[in-house]
């Protein structure tokens, strides 16, 4: 007996001192690990990655961005059975244990110890696994794994269990980009947490396990297995569900299919302006940080917008013919359409054309494969602009085609239910990309507020934002800028300025002969009338007698940068690089009454709780807030008389009038100034006197009522006003102009500065993708005024110009008051200098 109780009491001692060894051991661990654990308290607060979310200004979606699919959810929005579901497959005894689950950790140990695996199912709580979600590394360690157990329990002493459970929902993985149950609730099967089945929650609660390798859609067998032979098991057995509910959940077939959020809006160029200006605005982590950004984009006019430069470009490209196929690969003489769609992988549609490959010809019949593996034919009349699509394409060329409703022949009633018809049996046409550009903007000039952005055919075939991006040259539509500015040193519609030949020398004696575009000469002309018919050559004059300097300072007020503006007289002819925008922005100065704004487009953001974190302010516009002419040079001192084939009037100097031949109309009650709230409302600094902004809108419609924009008259509006544009050898095509409450300016070209096409003008290329927009932009829209601001008077003169008493007929104008002195005269031309095959006069440029 002594010798067993000698080995009792060694035993005895071992144990006490393995236990000492032990507790050593653990406190050695717990004085080197516990003062580097983070603070749990941060969890209160913690911010989970969320998305950005980008909304047309009436709410709908517009865009995602983000690495990670996550949409946070609260405790008590969560099913019951959704809980149970997830208890069951990772922590049944959650609610009960303060953090650590010893069975489980017994259970482990055991495992450990009894087979040769390395690592073993079992051990770890929800606690825990939140600890190793937030503080902790995948890295298998005991050390990792012990200062695990220590932030569980410090989690359970400062959290509640709701708040754990919380952030293991909505931080778990579950595969595809998907982070937390309420991303893969939609994703996997497109619902909300309360709209799913209990197969579909057991399905949810499988995943975190093997979130890449167990989900529905990578593997769908195990993540069957998981669901019916573990999760629904384990429920019916915690007495979660019965055993006919479990019965009944694992006879639903596997079903999950990728649901990405609808984008109810799509106006990607507008989405990457947001992009970009939010991360310019609050750095990189905006896109992780759950905001909310509401845009001014108009959804109904952001389709307009798309659909108008869409069809315009392919109606240009219509006009021009067939440019020839995207590619051409040599196809294996056994490829099918299977194997012949895969050389499409990279290829995405555009707009609404498709990808396509020719697998073969027989003469009626033209096969394609499309990029789903699926195989079309073409008929003889299906091929671009009604060719035989055999004349232009062989085997192994890449081309486009675009899936066409079927119409019913004459006399056939249409069905009345929209029918599905598979891609193989579906009509198609043979398209290709249009070679030309295209952008348009829209906003509203009072305050800039921007509705519509197009930025070009296809954001997916060339993400270069030509709207806000691409600098060309505006051509004639960049004149109402110079004339405004001419205005302002004392010219006014009724001015005469010679329409007749002119070269320029500059100092190396190199000479600039400028033509109009029609190749004649009108002689002496109304400036209004040099507008409306787009002189060159008046604009070259104007420019040269108020001078470059001057007329380049001035221009800058309409949010030119003068550096921008060239410094010689070229700009009279439009050569400055100028961006749509920026062009729109401009015109907005003549709608608006003379004040410069700026555009912008987002409105609001807020937070992931709904907070404002941002509020804009826009610079508005106020005609009665501010004297029609401050901040002009109305006073200036002007020159008199002819000048270089012009006509003003008399110098201010050389005494009153006689008589002046004002109306009524002139000395009528103006509007009384109307004060705003500063703390709500933003003026807008005046950019150029009122009246002459009146003087221009006035001009601008009558290009549109009889000059070069005549085609606009469609639209069936007075106050529709615009200014076509075209450069050398039409490189570019604009039509820029307004009505009813929009600045709408449309640019057509080639990204490759090549020549659109013989007689490509603005008119021809640009002018009907406005009117097209512009038709669903003024619906319902009531017609705008143009009433002329004080400190004008209403005159009548002749077709030269010359005036005439009021009530004796000729044509009426308004003119600043003081400009008035100068038309008093008038300087006869004389019928040599009427002549418009008179002698060229000749000037410096410099």
């Amino acid at each position: 007996m002594p010798r067993i109780r000698r080995l009792l009491r060694w035993a005895l001692y071992s144990i006490i001192g393995l236990a000492l060894l032990g507790a050593i051991a653990i406190g050695a661990l717990y004085y080197l690990i516990a003062p580097k654990l983070p603070d749990v308290e941060t969890l209160r607060s913690v911010e989970m990655q969320e998305p950005m979310y980008v909304y047309a200004r009436d709410g709908r979606l517009m865009a995602l961005f983000g690495e990670t699919r996550r949409y946070p959810i609260k405790i008590e929005d969560v099913p019951p059975r959704l809980k149970q579901a997830f208890l069951a497959a990772e922590d049944a005894r959650f609610y009960e244990h303060n953090g650590l689950d010893f069975k489980g950790i017994g259970r482990a140990v055991w495992l450990l110890a009894t087979t040769d695996g390395k690592r073993v199912p079992g051990g770890s709580t929800i606690t825990q696994q939140v600890a190793r979600q937030f503080f902790l590394s995948s890295e298998y360690s005991y050390t990792r794994k012990f200062a695990e157990m220590l932030l569980a329990l410090r989690m359970e002493r400062e959290l509640s269990k709701d708040d754990i459970f919380e952030l293991y929902l909505n931080k778990s993985f579950f595969g595809n980009r998907a982070y937390g149950v309420g991303a893969a609730a939609e994703f996997y099967y497109g619902k909300k947490l309360g709209e799913l089945s209990l197969d579909e929650m057991a399905s949810l609660a499988g995943i975190p396990k093997f979130p890449s390798s167990g989900n529905p859609l990578n593997n769908p067998e195990r993540a069957k297995e998981r669901r019916d032979d573990y999760i629904l098991a384990r429920m019916a057995g915690l007495g979660y569900i019965t055993p006919a509910e479990a019965a009944a959940a694992r006879a639903v077939p596997m079903h999950a299919s990728p649901h990405e959020r609808p984008v109810e809006v799509y106006a990607p160029y507008v989405a990457e302006m947001v992009r970009q200006e939010m991360i310019e605005r609050f750095g990189p982590e905006a896109l992780t940080k759950g905001y909310h950004v509401f845009t001014t984009i108009d959804p109904t006019l952001q389709v307009a917008a798309d659909k108008a430069v869409r069809d315009g470009l392919q109606v240009y490209d219509v006009r021009h013919g067939w440019h020839g196929v995207e590619k051409h690969i040599d196809l294996a003489a056994g490829d099918d359409a299977k194997a012949a769609s895969a050389h499409l992988r990279g290829n995405p549609p555009q707009a609404d054309m498709l990808p396509a490959i020719v697998l073969g010809n027989d003469g009626t019949r033209t096969t394609l494969a499309l990029g789903d593996g699926s195989q079309i034919e073409l008929g003889n009349g299906d091929g671009f602009g009604g060719r035989s699509p055999a004349s232009l394409v062989k085997r192994g060329d890449i081309v486009r085609v675009r899936r066409v409703e079927a119409v019913p022949k004459e006399g056939e009633a249409a069905p009345a239910v929209a029918i599905v018809v598979p891609a193989s049996e579906a009509r198609y046409k043979l398209v290709q990309i249009p070679q030309a550009q295209a952008a348009l903007v829209s906003l509203e000039p009072h305050n800039g507020a921007l509705r519509a952005i197009s930025g070009g055919f296809s954001f997916a075939g060339n993400k270069f934002n030509r709207a806000t991006q691409a600098r060309r040259q505006p051509g004639s539509s960049f004149k109402p800028f110079l004339y405004s500015a001419a205005f302002e040193r004392g010219f006014n519609p009724a001015s005469i300025v010679l329409d007749a030949p002119v070269v320029f020398k500059d100092r190396r004696g190199h000479l600039w002969r400028p033509q109009n575009d029609s190749g004649n000469f009108a002689g002496p002309m109304r400036v209004r009338e040099a507008l409306v018919q787009s002189r060159n050559l008046v604009s070259v004059r104007l420019l040269d007698a108020i001078g470059v300097d001057f007329a380049r300072k001035y221009i800058s007020n309409f949010g030119f940068e003068e550096a921008s503006l060239p410094p010689n007289l070229s700009m009279s002819l439009g050569t400055a690089s100028l961006t749509p925008l920026s062009v729109a922005r401009g015109y907005s100065v003549f709608a608006n009454g003379g004040f410069r704004i700026t555009p912008w487009f987002i409105d609001e953001v807020k937070d992931r709780d709904g907070a404002v974190v941002f509020k804009e302010k826009p610079a508005t516009a106020c005609p009665q807030c501010t004297p029609t002419g401050a901040g002009s040079a109305a006073a200036a001192a002007r020159s008199s008389t002819v000048v270089d084939g012009f006509n003003l009037g008399n110098d201010p100097g050389a005494g009153a009038p006689a008589a002046r031949p004002v109306t009524a109309e002139a000395s009528k009650p103006r509007p009384t100034a109307t004060p705003l709230d500063p703390a709500t409302t933003v003026l807008a600094p005046r950019a150029i006197d009122g009246r002459i902004a009146y003087q221009l809108v006035s001009m601008l419609r009558d290009v549109v009522q009889r000059g070069t924009g005549t085609a606009a008259k469609v639209l069936g509006r007075e106050d529709v006003g615009g200014k076509t544009g075209s450069t050398n050898e039409h490189r570019d095509a604009w039509f820029s102009g307004f009505g009813g409450p929009y600045v709408t300016t449309v640019w057509v070209g080639r990204d490759n500065y090549k020549s659109l096409g013989y007689r490509e003008y603005g008119g021809k290329a640009a002018l009907p993708i406005w009117i097209d927009y512009m038709r669903v932009a003024l619906k319902d829209q009531p017609i705008t005024g143009n009433e002329p601001p004080e400190g004008m008077v209403r005159v009548a003169v002749t077709g030269n110009g010359t005036l005439i008493p009021t009530g004796e007929g000729g044509i009426g104008e308004w003119v600043k008051a003081e400009d008035l002195e100068r038309m008093e005269s008038y300087v006869d031309y004389g019928p040599e200098q009427s002549d418009p095959a008179q002698q060229e006069q000749s000037f410096d440029i410099f």
